[in-house]
């Protein structure tokens, strides 16, 4: 039997209405419906609620209702346990998010007749060495950012790919980013848009003072490690800009293709390049 659990952006007012009439509806199709802690919480469920270690164990589907931002956080979650996510868009920016809200019922009927496809995305896993010990290990759908701090100097980022030399970045920063993420902050830094089916890792640098720095793109088979050069000073590891961890001089960062990914439900969505079109105005013509 289908279980369906909920995750809900928890400071849209449009996604907790959206989310209790989905509830209804569902109940009503005498659906098991499971709902994170803090959704439960939000929407004053705590009979659907279940606890955060549970609640991917015990979902045959997942639907995220928030916004790109939500799916990234809803894919971190629960990433590893092989569930399909449907994202639904409530009027952001929506470049992940499959459907529209008004569109969620037709999607969920269309879901359970098997008219869909699955779309795997790629992640990342990043391990922070310091003094040679492993001390954190993340894993992220977008991308990971070593940056500096609002008042620190310039770093000085030496990065490695498979153990080979590739060259020391003096930036404010350094992105690591898959196919996903290609579309978020990689791309406002100079890097490659990049279709979502072909796995990869991108590295750019966040403004390099240097003539030379450009991306690089890097075979999923291959291990990139950056060492933070430098003084002390304030350094910051986020992933998917939602979670983070302070870093020190020394500390190694290294990032791989993860053996999780994400599973997106397709439901006749846009695709890839009319995304592109549509959400990021790329290649319009304007004569048209």
């Amino acid at each position: 039997m289908a279980a369906i659990g909920l995750i809900v952006h928890p400071q849209k007012e449009k996604a907790r209405l959206e989310a209790l009439n989905l509830i209804a509806y569902l109940e009503k199709k005498k659906l098991k419906v499971y709902l994170s802690q803090g959704t439960a919480n939000l929407l004053k469920r705590k009979d659907l609620g279940s606890r955060e270690e549970d609640f991917p164990r015990l979902i045959t589907l997942l639907i995220v209702l928030g916004g790109d931002g939500s799916l990234l956080f809803a894919a971190r979650k629960v990433g590893r346990y092989n569930i399909p996510i449907l994202g639904v868009n409530l009027g952001g920016f929506g470049f992940l998010t499959e459907i529209d809200v008004h569109q969620v019922r037709g999607a969920l009927r269309e879901y359970f007749k098997g008219n869909f496809s699955l779309e795997e995305r790629m992640m990342l896993e990043i391990r922070v060495k310091r003094k040679g010990k492993k001390i954190k290990k993340f894993i992220a759908l977008n991308d990971a950012v070593i940056t500096k701090g609002a008042f620190a100097r310039i770093l000085q980022l030496k990065t490695f790919v498979n153990d080979e030399y590739v060259a020391t970045y003096p930036a404010d920063g350094l992105i690591i980013a898959t196919p996903t993420g290609s579309t978020a902050y990689s791309l406002s830094a100079g890097g490659p848009l990049v279709n979502p089916e072909v796995n990869l890792l991108i590295m750019t640098p966040i403004c390099p003072h240097t003539l030379y720095a450009r991306s690089l793109v890097i075979s999923k088979d291959e291990k990139l490690k950056v060492l933070v050069l430098g003084q002390p000073q304030e350094i910051m590891l986020t992933l998917d800009g939602q979670e983070g961890f302070n870093l020190k001089a020394e500390d190694e960062v290294v990032v791989q293709k993860a053996r999780e990914c994400v599973k997106l439900v397709k439901v006749k969505g846009k695709g890839f390049y009319e995304k592109l079109r549509t959400k990021l105005k790329w290649g319009e013509d304007k004569g048209a």
